[in-house]
């Protein structure tokens, strides 16, 4: 008897019937593997036949929500944890996501009850040294050293526990298919088999997942749509504090940002998190400004630092750290053409303090301030925070919840702001004088003038 195989790129699931030197999905070279069909089916069905029902029948159990113990997960999870759902974590290796899921899981275990926490990468002692470290040791989190999913969902059943927590998934295996650990037959069959583990018995499951070299999450794309929620656990690695972002939620909002420190004792949650990343700012430095930007329903305070100088070479250098590319090279062609900025013989590099990264367009006249600040070598005043989007022909567009940005900023010790024309429908807001304009070329006037 024949078996017809077929080949898998390991990168993106493209599928095909020959071998192939270069995915026509991802472009990737040498990352088609073979693989056989499946030897053993799985167990497909849940085994009873649910009888559909009116929508306006069904309970919506918003109340049963479980709180994680850290209130900035929470804020990203839309509210805490929901029964049934399927978590994915990524990110790169050592920001700290099993610290992140070995702290819920001492947190949590005193709401859920019993939490199953399997090891697919360290053993049994590797775990309680982590979390010894972390002060995390509970009676009511369970470890399982395990590979096997037949083995992981036989003791989970036998276990029955309230929170079900795996690292990572590209180490977890079903011995039915025949492909190795982390390809992608492998990780699709076994998250899908969680999912319904985890909806059958009405547990919610946390897995980890590994990033590849451009940042994005390995394995097949069908992974994050399989999922309830994708998170990423971010920050820069010579930097204590870390950034979890929500990708995809359909439990609460994409917008929210979890800010955590990373101490010797593990995650510390960071609540006020407006005015962490300016603190080394200096003042009276040419090419320095302070933007507000909203993170979901929380405004930040960041600074945008840029240095522009002539350029040695027939094409000058863009570099942006923490911002969009092509974004800055449209706000230099702003610059050029609308102030007679001659952006095309200068070097521009430009950097966004602290890590973090930026990609709403309220940045923009930051940003262009920055770089118009750095070309004069005139330092912005240092109380000065600057709100607006820039159009192409030099207005400054309004933006959205510029009363909160201007409280915050307020509250910071900020005591002018540089905003769109009409957008100050707040009123009054102590200690920060509001200065509207309506053009680039009124706002550098202004900013640089004094």
């Amino acid at each position: 008897m024949k078996i017809n195989s077929k080949y898998v790129c390991q990168e993106c699931g493209y599928e095909s019937v020959r071998w192939l030197g270069r995915c026509p999905g991802c472009r990737t070279w040498s990352s088609m593997v073979e693989e056989l069909p499946l030897r053993v089916a799985g167990n497909m069905g849940s085994g009873d036949i649910q009888d559909p029902l009116p929508l306006s029948d069904v309970k919506t159990g918003e109340g049963s929500r479980l709180p994680t113990g850290l209130s900035e997960f929470d804020r990203v999870l839309g509210g805490g944890i929901v029964s049934g759902s399927l978590v994915l974590i990524g990110g790169d290796p050592g920001i700290g996501k099993s610290t992140l899921l070995l702290q819920t899981a001492w947190l949590a275990g005193t709401g859920c009850g019993r939490v199953l926490y399997v090891s697919g990468e360290e053993s049994a002692q590797q775990t309680r040294m982590r979390a010894e470290r972390l002060g995390a040791c509970s009676e009511n989190i369970y470890i399982l050293p395990e590979n096997d999913l037949d083995n992981i969902e036989v003791q989970t059943r036998r276990v029955t526990p309230g929170l079900l927590m795996v690292d990572s998934i590209q180490t977890i295996y079903n011995p039915g298919l025949p492909s190795a650990p982390g390809s992608v037959s492998q990780v699709r069959d076994c998250t899908a088999r969680l999912m319904r583990l985890g909806k059958g018995l009405g547990i919610p499951v946390f897995i980890v997942g590994h990033v590849t070299k451009d940042g994005s999450l390995a394995g097949p794309r069908v992974l994050e749509h399989m999922v309830d929620t994708v998170l990423y656990f971010e920050g820069e690695k010579y930097n204590s504090y870390r950034l979890l972002r929500a990708i995809k939620n359909r439990f609460g909002s994409t917008n929210e940002l979890g800010v955590f420190e990373m101490t010797d004792g593990g995650l510390r949650e960071v609540s006020d998190a407006a005015g962490l990343f300016l603190p080394e700012r200096k003042s009276g430095i040419p090419g320095s400004s302070v933007v507000a930007v909203m993170e979901g329903t929380r405004a930040m305070l960041v600074e945008a630092q840029a240095l522009v100088c002539p350029t040695g070479f027939g094409t000058p250098r863009r570099l942006a750290t923490g911002m969009d590319h092509n974004r800055l090279s449209m706000l230099l062609a702003v610059l050029e053409k609308r102030i007679g900025f001659h952006m095309s013989q200068e070097d521009v590099y430009l950097n966004i303090a602290g890590g973090i990264k930026v990609d709403e367009p309220a940045v923009d006249l930051g940003v262009a301030l920055a770089v118009a600040s750095s070309h004069r070598d005139i330092p912005l005043r240092c109380d000065s925070v600057f709100i607006g989007e820039i159009g192409l022909t030099g207005e400054i567009r309004s933006v959205r919840q510029i009363d909160m940005r201007l409280r915050e900023a307020s509250r910071l010790g900020f005591s002018r702001a540089i905003i769109p024309p009409g957008e100050n429908r707040c009123g009054h807001i102590d200690n920060i004088e509001v200065i509207e304009t309506g053009y680039l070329e009124d706002a550098l006037e202004v900013a640089l003038g004094g």
